[in-house]
């Protein structure tokens, strides 16, 4: 049998990890995920219930839904899926990350399956397949992306989807993912994110396709220095979205 790839990057994990008690101060270190979430979240819900055939409006639209959100970090995304009826289970690769998660999930009572694992892990160990895999600024800081997507695939039952946020490698994303906000405006801590990792949106999509996914909707995410809000926008020159459905029966 073939052995698996590692798509761990020790080097990410280690830090994240130092920062794990962060995860929840909208003033911290992770303050633009808390503006950058509503917009993402929408995004999501909006999606999932569009091809699951629910009412977006309604009190809890993905409820009977299996979700994998894979690098939860605190649990800023698995938290609000679950207030909106999914089933969660949350990994992450960083401890720290998972002892965060379950803290703050268990003080709003919030019942969530958090796992110290990597998408290696669960696809070694027979997971059955979830409706919706979450891949949420996590692809940047993987060892290997290919591989990562295709087992993050292997996740996701026929008829199921995926959704992949991350960050284009345009000399725009350079200049306002890495330099503005990193070391202008100091959003985020110096060294969060590698350029060279960065994944152009049509490099997403053939890794998709390669790993049995087709593509069905990808957007930009833009932030209103006006406004201090972020919106969904065709320009996916910076940050975007990509949507994959696994063909099979929904």
């Amino acid at each position: 049998m073939e052995a698996v790839r590692t798509t761990v990057d020790p080097s990410e994990i280690e830090k994240f990890s130092k920062i794990a008690d962060a995860w929840w101060d909208p003033f911290g270190k992770f303050a633009p995920l808390h503006k950058f979430n509503p917009v993402r979240l929408a995004y999501i819900r909006d999606g999932a219930c569009a091809h699951f055939g629910r009412d977006r409006r309604a009190r809890a639209p993905l409820a009977g839904l299996r979700l994998l959100d894979v690098g939860c970090g605190g649990g800023l995304v698995a938290e609000p899926m679950r207030r909106l009826g999914a089933d969660v289970t949350a990994i992450d690769a960083a401890e720290p990350n998972i002892k965060t998660a379950m803290v703050h999930a268990n003080e709003a009572g919030l019942e969530i399956d958090y796992r110290t694992a990597t998408v290696e892990d669960l696809a070694s160990l027979g997971e059955p397949p979830f409706d919706l895999v979450l891949n949420l600024e996590v692809v940047e800081h993987v060892a290997d992306p290919e591989v990562f997507l295709r087992l993050s695939a292997s996740l996701v039952r026929p008829g199921g989807l995926m959704v992949v946020a991350t960050i284009n490698r345009t000399l725009k994303a350079l200049a306002l993912a890495k330099v503005g906000a990193e070391y202008l405006l100091r959003w985020l801590p110096r060294g969060t994110h590698d350029p060279a990792k960065f994944l152009k949106p049509q490099e997403l999509a053939d890794a998709l396709g390669a790993a049995g996914m087709t593509v069905t909707a990808a957007a930009g995410v833009a932030y209103n220095p006006l406004t201090d809000l972020w919106k969904i926008v065709d320009d996916t020159d910076v940050n975007y979205l990509m949507t994959a459905i696994k063909p099979g029966n929904a």
